[in-house]
C-alpha cells in the first residue's frame, strides 16, 4: 500500500518534531460528520455486568499480514485456571463468557511488550487486548514516522481478523469474543493511531477509546459516528507530546468524556511504570472499560474513584 502524506510541509514538520521519541524505552472505514456534543449519549453497548473476580492470563501470537504489511499481533486474554502466577504463554482461555476485545497501538520506536504490565492487567480484568506491532514505526524498524497515518487501516484490518478468530474452529478464542464489545487504545504515536479510528478512519465498530500522550496532529478531530466515550491520559511534565496538544484533541471530543491527568507525569516511564501512578491508570482505564464495554453501570461510579487515588491525578469527569 503505498505510503499516504500529510496534507502539507508544515504537518510533516509537526510530526516529525513532536512524535519523535515515542516510546517507553482493512480499507479506512469513512462515516457520517459528527454528532454534535452532547452531555446525555450512553455507551453503544447494552447493560450488562463485568466480572467481578480476575482472571489468570494467557499470551499468544497471531501472525498477519495487509497487503505486504507485516502485522504481528500479541494478544493477552483471560485464561483457565488458577488466579495467580505469571502470564502463561498458550494457556486455555477462560469458559464461561465472552470477552470484549481491545486493540491496543504502541508509540513510535515501541513493542506491545512495552505495555506488557497494563495490558496484562486489562485481560486479568476480563478483557482480551490485542496489540499488532507495525511494520514502520515499531523498535527495529526504518522508522517511518508518516506511516503512523497507515496505522488506523492496520488496526481496523488486525481487528478484523481477531474477531474471526470467534468462529474459527478448534482456536483458543473461539466462542470466547464479545464480537459486539470492542474499544481501542494506544499510546503516542499509538494514541494518534486511536484518534484516526474516530475521525478520518472511523470504525463503527468500535464502542470506546482510550488515549495515553496521544494528540490528533495528522488525523484531525472531527470525530464521527455514533457516539464512543473516550478516556485519555497525559502527563503534565510530558516534553514529546505537550499536554496542551493532548488537551486541544480531548477538548473536540463531542460525547461522553474524561481527561485523566498525572501533574508529575512525563511521556511514559512515569505514567506506565512508575507503581503508584501505574496502578491510578490502570484502575481507571479498567473502570472506564468495564463501564463502555461490558455496560456496568456500577464501574462508571468507580471511575474517579481510582482516578484521585493518592492524589496522583486529577480528573475532569464529562462521562
Amino acid at each position: 500500500m503505498p505510503r499516504r502524506a500529510t496534507p502539507t510541509m508544515l504537518i510533516t514538520a509537526l510530526l516529525l518534531a513532536v512524535l519523535a521519541g515515542c516510546s517507553t524505552d482493512a480499507p479506512a472505514r469513512r462515516a457520517p460528520a459528527a454528532p454534535e456534543p452532547t452531555a446525555a449519549a450512553t455507551p453503544q453497548v447494552p447493560a450488562g455486568h463485568a466480572p467481578v473476580n480476575p482472571y489468570p492470563v494467557g499470551v499468544r501470537d497471531l501472525k498477519l499480514n495487509r497487503d505486504g504489511r507485516a502485522l504481528p499481533v500479541k494478544i493477552w486474554y483471560p485464561a483457565a485456571g488458577e488466579i495467580g502466577g505469571p502470564v502463561r504463554w498458550g494457556a486455555a482461555a477462560a469458559k464461561g463468557r465472552r470477552f470484549p476485545v481491545v486493540m491496543f497501538s504502541h508509540g513510535l520506536g515501541g513493542r506491545p511488550d512495552d505495555y506488557a504490565t497494563l495490558l496484562s492487567r486489562w485481560a486479568r480484568a476480563g478483557f482480551v487486548v490485542a496489540a499488532p506491532t507495525f511494520p514502520h514505526t515499531a523498535k527495529g524498524t526504518d522508522i517511518d514516522v508518516l506511516d503512523v497515518l497507515n496505522q488506523p487501516a492496520d488496526v481496523s484490518y488486525a481487528l478484523d481478523q481477531v474477531l474471526a478468530l470467534d468462529a474459527k474452529a478448534d482456536d483458543q478464542l473461539q466462542g470466547q469474543l464479545d464480537t459486539e464489545r470492542v474499544a481501542a487504545a494506544g499510546h503516542s504515536a499509538g494514541g494518534v493511531t486511536t484518534i484516526g479510528l474516530f475521525t478520518a478512519n472511523r470504525d463503527e465498530r468500535l464502542d470506546a477509546g482510550v488515549v495515553f500522550a496521544g494528540t490528533a496532529l495528522g488525523v484531525g478531530t472531527a470525530f464521527a459516528g455514533a457516539a464512543a466515550p473516550q478516556l485519555f491520559v497525559h502527563g503534565e511534565l510530558d516534553k514529546v507530546v505537550e499536554y496542551a496538544a493532548g488537551k486541544a484533541a480531548y477538548d473536540k471530543v463531542p460525547w461522553p468524556k474524561a481527561m485523566l491527568s498525572l501533574p508529575k507525569g512525563d511521556h511514559g516511564q512515569t505514567m506506565l511504570k512508575d507503581k503508584a501512578a501505574l496502578r491510578v491508570v490502570s484502575d481507571t482505564s479498567i473502570e472506564f472499560l468495564r463501564w463502555s464495554l461490558y455496560g456496568d453501570a456500577a464501574a462508571k461510579q468507580r471511575i474517579s474513584t481510582g482516578a484521585t487515588r493518592g492524589d496522583i491525578a486529577t480528573f475532569d469527569d464529562h462521562l
